[in-house]
């Protein structure tokens, strides 16, 4: 394989693991870290009325797209009526029916939302019909069209010139044609029906939209009025009174036009009473939410679907390419030596339970008491199999007796020792007594100090709450792993622990 060939693949692996990385984060939402937050809402409507004794029909409006949130999920508590759900336009409608209902009757609808900050855009859809230029009776027609066309010359297009508009309409002390434009509404829907009629004259569509201002702990709050205009591309949001675009952050948009909120049939006496409660909630299980009313074929087929058992296990499987990255790096580019390729990581898994400190000190000493045992073994000339079965023995033996004092003591941590790999152990005193023999106790003890300090890098390295989350919600990042691990598997230059050894040289090259 060229030289070529392996830095194609290696980023093209690293495209993968991005654009996997990209899609969760962008599209699904996952969070970056561990501890991530949002505030959810749960708003409530709740409908009442007097049945007649008849058949009976309840419809509601619901809301439906939304610029500031995410649906989380719905929820309906119906009682003895029938439930239904239809479409009118860009609105959502719930329909309560029964053959005979009488006396009080409540009804409730139920939503749950998660902050959402992205998407700044209403509504977008085909382009509405332009309105007739309306009739203005005078002297409201002269004053309207007087204003109109000093606001379009202070305007640059639809959504300018229909804030300066509202500006103008709304000021404190407004001019005389103002004045006359001005009606004293009874409510603000009467107030935006105004404006509309008004931005008709320059045969622009707009509409009311009827939007739930949230308060925490809301109790029987109302419906707010705001204008929407359509700019050629999509709908754009006003404040009727301030001018002001958009929708704030904890504005819910329930449904637009101008029909009633509620419509009865057999029944008197109804309204509607909104009440709303802010939660936080961690952002993983939110993502989860959307990515399953979403259908992501990519979150369907993640460990997130695995029993939380399984889950758990490839919590710490996920970490070990991790270690091995980090052993490779130690080995090829510093030049550590070490007992065997992945000893030292799977010494860092031991870590993890018994802490850092606990862990190097129980290992320096199981394996110091195994090694001395190997030697008088091999006083007793035995094979090759059964030594390593009586050291085996030796360290199950040693991992009881310092697990028993620790726990007299009143050192609880000195129980985790029993999760150390016990035959890692075995064939590590076995392997360091080897070398001694054959190397001399320099290099056994070389190899040994260097597999404890890869063990201690792999451990601070791998075990770092960011990390952990990182590679269980993304794994596609061990495809980056992998990529540098490929391309470190081709490094030939010289190791920092060589450098060192031939500083000698090094100088003599420097002053010649």
């Amino acid at each position: 394989m060229t030289n070529l060939h392996l830095k194609i693949l290696a980023l093209i692996l690293c495209a993968l693991g991005v654009a996997g990385v990209w899609y969760k984060v962008s599209v699904i939402g996952l969070p970056l870290q561990p501890d991530a937050e949002t505030q959810t809402w749960t708003v409530e409507a709740r409908v009442s009325y007097q049945a007649e004794g008849g058949p009976t029909q309840v419809r509601l409006f619901l809301p439906g797209t939304q610029p500031k949130f995410s649906v989380l999920g719905e929820d309906f508590v119906s009682g003895s009526f029938g439930l239904a759900r239809e479409s009118e336009g860009n609105n959502r409608i719930a329909l309560w029916t029964a053959r005979r209902a009488s006396g009080e009757q409540t009804l409730y609808y139920r939503i749950r939302l998660a902050a959402d900050r992205d998407g700044d855009s209403v509504l977008t859809g085909p382009q509405p019909p332009f309105p007739s230029v309306p009739d203005y009776p005078e002297p409201y027609g002269s004053a309207a069209k007087t204003v109109l066309e000093e606001v379009r010359r202070e305007s640059a297009d639809i959504a300018s010139f229909t804030r300066r508009l509202l500006i103008r309409y709304g000021a404190t002390s407004p001019d005389e044609n103002v004045q006359v434009l001005r009606e004293d509404p009874d409510t603000d829907l009467e107030h935006v029906e105004n404006i509309i009629h008004i931005l008709a004259g320059a045969r622009i569509p707009a509409r009311p939209v009827k939007v739930l201002h949230l308060r925490d702990r809301m109790r029987r709050g109302t419906l707010d009025t705001f204008l929407e205009v359509h700019n050629g591309t999509e709908w754009v949001a006003f404040n009727p009174r301030t001018g002001q675009r958009g929708y704030e952050d904890d504005m819910l948009v329930w449904y637009r036009g101008a029909g009633e909120l509620l419509q009865l049939s057999g029944g008197s006496g109804g309204q509607v009473e909104f009440s709303a409660a802010l939660t936080v909630r961690q952002m993983v299980s939110i993502a989860e939410q959307r990515a399953a009313q979403r259908g992501s074929l990519l979150m369907d087929f993640s460990l997130l679907g695995l029993p939380v058992q399984t889950q758990n296990v490839y919590r710490l499987l996920l970490l070990i390419p991790i270690g091995a990255l980090v052993m490779v790096f130690m080995r090829n580019v510093i030049g550590v030596s070490t007992f065997g390729t992945f000893m030292p990581i799977l010494i860092a898994l031991a870590f993890r339970e018994t802490q850092l400190l606990w862990g190097i000190f129980l290992f320096t000493f199981i394996v110091a008491m195994g090694l001395a045992i190997r030697f008088y073994l091999e006083n007793l000339k035995l094979l090759l199999v059964p030594r390593l079965a009586a050291v085996l023995t030796v360290v199950v033996l040693l991992l009881a007796a310092v697990t028993i004092l620790t726990h007299k003591l009143g050192l609880e941590r000195g129980l985790s020792i029993a999760l150390f790999p016990m035959v890692i152990l075995a064939m590590t005193i076995e392997r360091m007594s080897l070398v001694w023999e054959e190397h001399g106790p320099s290099e056994a003890i070389k190899q040994g100090v260097g597999s404890l300090v890869v063990a201690v890098i792999g451990y601070l390295v791998m075990f770092r709450p960011q990390l952990e989350h990182l590679v269980f919600y993304f794994p596609e990042l061990l495809l980056i792993v992998l990529a540098v691990t490929l391309l470190m598997g081709r490094y030939t230059g010289y190791r920092l622990t060589e450098l060192w050894r031939f500083r000698h040289l090094l100088r003599e090259m420097n002053k010649s």
